[in-house]
């Protein structure tokens, strides 16, 4: 095992959480990972960083190989463990991850603290496009909410998709808020101001 702490991320703490249940080769983590609907929360797009995940969590000594598997109709795979040291390490993960919010910097607000390159207009236009999309999206999750509630599958099952319900509506109504105060003049600003702001700003 490598003497610095092992690095904790989305992937890599679902990687030991599948491998709790069974031994199994990347190509099945990234087929479970879709199949129970972890890609909401998880990034498995990209296989590369899933390889790149699971290399590191076998240097770390939280996973190790169990066999290699040969079939003539596939390549071979490489089949891997969770180990005593990867049990422990994603109960620690998990409760910090669920105790303590994280700083993290999304797209969103990085656009919102610099808006003021658009005009009022400009930013109403894309911002409705936003609140279009975010619907959309609020009738994806109300739908895969409605489907895993008929599985008769227990709320524990269902509460990542719970949670981005419940954000992705928050969104959509503060979204939905700033267009009308956009479109009423409410919230407006002008290039010269701006312009007068940052002389004021550069000369303090």
């Amino acid at each position: 095992m490598t003497s610095s702490a092992p690095r904790r991320s989305p992937l890599a703490l679902t990687v030991l959480a599948l491998l709790h249940y069974k031994p199994l080769h990347p190509y099945g983590i990234q087929r479970l990972v879709k199949d129970w609907g972890k890609e909401q929360v998880v990034n498995v797009r990209q296989r590369a960083s899933l390889y790149r995940t699971i290399e590191r969590l076998n240097e770390d000594g939280l996973i190790a190989v169990r066999e290699t598997e040969r079939d003539q109709q596939y390549p071979e795979r490489t089949v891997y463990e969770v180990t005593d040291a990867g049990r422990e390490t994603a109960r620690a993960w998990l409760a910090e991850m669920l105790s303590a919010p994280k700083q993290e910097f999304p797209e969103f607000p990085a656009a919102l603290s610099n808006l003021l390159l658009l005009t009022p207009q400009e930013v109403a236009n894309v911002m409705e496009r936003r609140a279009g999309a975010l619907a959309e999206k609020l009738d994806e999750l109300e739908a895969a909410m409605a489907a895993e509630a008929g599985l008769g599958l227990p709320r524990v099952t269902r509460l990542e998709t719970e949670y981005l319900r419940a954000v992705t509506a928050a969104e959509l109504e503060w979204v939905r808020a700033v267009v009308e105060d956009l479109r009423a003049g409410g919230l407006a600003w002008s290039r010269d101001q701006l312009d007068a702001l940052a002389a004021g700003q550069v000369h303090q």
